[in-house]
């Protein structure tokens, strides 16, 4: 363990020590390694000329365009979260739904899928299906336990449903498409809508009482209007999708483009409501600023503490010690996960990104492991730290709109099933890898040596005249510098 010296694994432990007494994560990030680096120079294990590495690192952080599609996904969700669609959306397909046992659950199953692909935000999904489904649920003689328990899971789907946050994040920090992780997030998507849908089956088979469909007095009669009520939901919600995740995945634009064109989208919808006001824009740029100059300071802090323990080898310790494991991939892969899962308790996947993602990238790499597959499998097990008691910030957000009736305790009670589903499909991912890769192998395409590359007046067999040929693929400048353009 200490053939690196023991600067790295005290340094790391250093770093939990200083979050498990509360500190900000991203002063202590930068704390940690600043200690460790003056720590290291004063022993001769550590290099100076690292620290020269810090203002670039600082402007690379600053001037990533990647990272500007996270204000605006926040932005979007953050009007989507008060436009009143979901009112619509619950409403209507929680009266479609209705006739049968779990019908309820099952339409905050489907509308947590929808709002998690329009909002991108947990808190926005829990606290809304709370409070307009929650009480009706209640009403009807749902279980207060799976009724709870569904809306905080159904809620947590955010997480992984493209355009998720954390898959923006992930890509960043693994080098990788933002596109190849929102295919690869699909197949996910789908599996864990089907295990929370078979969940609900089961228990309204076996346990009909906890389940009970609506009486027809509350659901009305299935008719042309309540098909229009659904439809007034869903149209805008598939457009905004297509908005963002299409043009996304076919090239047509760069998540931050995409993210963008959602924005203005959503500002189309809530307008369109009748929602849209200057207090809901304002409240909705503050909600963004806040969290992006969140990520930004954990960013900052994250690559204070990232150099210093690189230039103490603390990244060759890391890579030894899990390469070494038993049982090769598979023994890495559980590891991994146990450690994300138990680190769930106390980071928020913000931390876990930024703080413990680049440090197993590089081992999963050596590994042979599939850098898409490994970050979507590494979303999956993130968001069990919502849904952890008594820690998991869904929980608590329920909570804030659950009737006082309802004691915490039952709360904690009804994530445990949900909680054992996640974890199930972060084994169903191990262990079937093709649920992640099956749509990065069959989704959209570019073949680069397709591309035609035109230089005007440039023509290398006719003496510098006409038309140059792509060399692989690639631009090359035209004459005296000139960019050339590119025709797919």
């Amino acid at each position: 363990m200490f053939e690196y010296g023991i600067l790295p694994p005290a340094m790391f432990a250093g770093m939990v020590i200083f979050m498990l007494f509360g500190f900000p994560v991203a002063f202590s990030l930068g704390a940690v390694g600043m200690l460790f680096a003056a720590v290291g120079l004063i022993g001769g294990y550590f290099d100076p000329a690292f620290l020269n590495a810090l203002p670039l690192r600082f402007f690379s952080i600053m001037s990533n365009s990647l990272l500007l599609a996270i204000p605006f996904f926040t932005l979007m969700g953050a009007v989507m979260e008060r436009c009143g669609l979901a009112e619509n959306l619950l409403e209507g397909t929680g009266k479609l739904f209705g006739a049968i046992p779990g019908g309820l659950a099952y339409a905050v199953i489907f509308v947590g899928a929808i709002l998690g692909a329009i909002t991108g935000t947990v808190a926005a999904s829990v606290i809304t299906m709370g409070m307009i489904s929650l009480p009706i649920m209640l009403k009807y003689g749902y279980n207060p336990r799976l009724a709870t328990g569904v809306i905080a899971a159904s809620g947590t789907m955010a997480q992984l449903v493209p355009p998720s946050l954390v898959l923006v994040v992930l890509a960043d920090q693994l080098g990788k498409s933002v596109g190849d992780m929102y295919l690869g997030a699909i197949g996910p998507s789908i599996l864990q809508i089907i295990v929370f849908t078979i969940f609900i089956l089961l228990v309204s088979i076996f346990k009909p009482s906890a389940v009970p469909a609506l009486p027809k007095d509350a659901r009305g009669d299935f008719s042309l209007k309540l098909i229009a009520q659904v439809l007034m939901g869903m149209v805008p919600s598939a457009l905004l999708i297509f908005v963002v995740l299409g043009t996304l995945l076919m090239g047509l634009a760069t998540p931050t483009e995409a993210g963008a064109m959602g924005v203005v989208g959503a500002i189309i919808i809530a307008a369109l409501n009748g929602k849209l006001t200057w207090s809901l824009l304002r409240q909705g740029m503050a909600n963004t600023a806040q969290i992006t100059s969140m990520v930004v300071f954990i960013l900052v802090g994250s690559t204070i503490f990232s150099l210093v323990f690189q230039g103490l080898d603390g990244a060759r310790w890391i890579e030894h010690m899990l390469t070494g494991l038993p049982g090769g991939q598979i023994g890495f892969l559980l590891f991994v996960n146990a450690f994300v899962f138990v680190l769930a308790f106390f980071l928020d996947f913000f931390e876990i990104a930024f703080i413990v993602v680049p440090l197993l990238a590089p081992v999963a790499e050596a590994l042979g492991i599939n850098l898409v597959w490994f970050g979507v499998l590494l979303c999956v097990n993130m968001q069990t730290s919502f849904m952890h008691p008594p820690f998991g910030f869904s929980l608590f957000y329920l909570r804030s709109v659950t009737p006082r009736n309802i004691d915490t305790m039952e709360i904690y009670k009804g994530a445990l099933p949900w909680l054992a589903m996640q974890i199930l499909l972060v084994g169903i991912i191990i262990f079937w890898p093709q649920s992640v890769t099956h749509w990065l192998d069959n989704g959209p395409k570019k073949d680069v040596d397709s591309i035609k590359i035109e230089i005007p007046g440039f023509n290398p067999s006719n003496g510098g005249m006409g038309t140059a040929p792509s060399v692989n693929g690639l631009p090359a400048l035209g004459p005296l510098g000139s960019p050339p353009s590119i025709k797919p």
